[in-house]
């Protein structure tokens, strides 16, 4: 897994940014890949050769535009939004008020009722179902996606939504 996966889905958005505290529009709303931390848009230019991920907010919740993340990583699987007319994915499960009882299609992780063909309703419920999975299988589901920036340096094993070894991990596993 790319070190800025993780990065991405355990920083925190929307927070004032220390440096620019006095500044006005500080709020941390872009994530640096090569610093895996969140900057503000007064950040940037220290910055200057980085590849940056511009991160939304829709509903108290922080979102990525699915174009620009499938530029990164494989993102199949994943249920997308439409906020605004563009697709969106986010990046931690919503809350919700209470279990699933649906016997329909729920997200592998967290059971959030979704639509069908998709397993995942964030981009982390993917992550930590991959990491339960891959600590249980091979690694014939870890690949490069097809398009990766170019500025990037990607190591050779990414997380992907290709081969599982089950069909979901059971409670106890997660």
């Amino acid at each position: 897994m790319p070190g800025w996966l993780g990065g991405l889905v355990e920083e925190s958005f929307f927070v004032g940014c220390g440096t620019h505290e006095n500044r006005r529009k500080n709020e941390k709303n872009i994530f640096c890949l090569g610093c895996c931390t969140s900057i503000c848009p007064h950040c940037v230019p220290a910055h200057p050769s980085h590849p940056l991920s511009r991160v939304r907010r829709y509903v108290y919740n922080d979102v990525v535009r699915l174009e620009d993340l499938e530029k990164l990583i494989d993102c199949s699987f994943v249920q997308p939004y439409t906020i605004n007319s563009a697709k969106v994915v986010f990046l931690k499960p919503r809350p919700q008020s209470r279990p699933s009882k649906v016997a329909g299609n729920t997200c592998s992780t967290c059971d959030r009722i979704l639509q069908e063909p998709f397993r995942f309703c964030s981009l982390s419920c993917k992550v930590l179902f991959l990491l339960v999975v891959k600590a249980s299988c091979d690694d014939r589901f870890l690949s490069p996606p097809d398009a990766v920036v170019s500025a990037i340096v990607v190591p050779a094993a990414i997380v992907t939504g290709g081969i599982v070894c089950r069909s979901k991990p059971r409670r106890s596993e997660l």
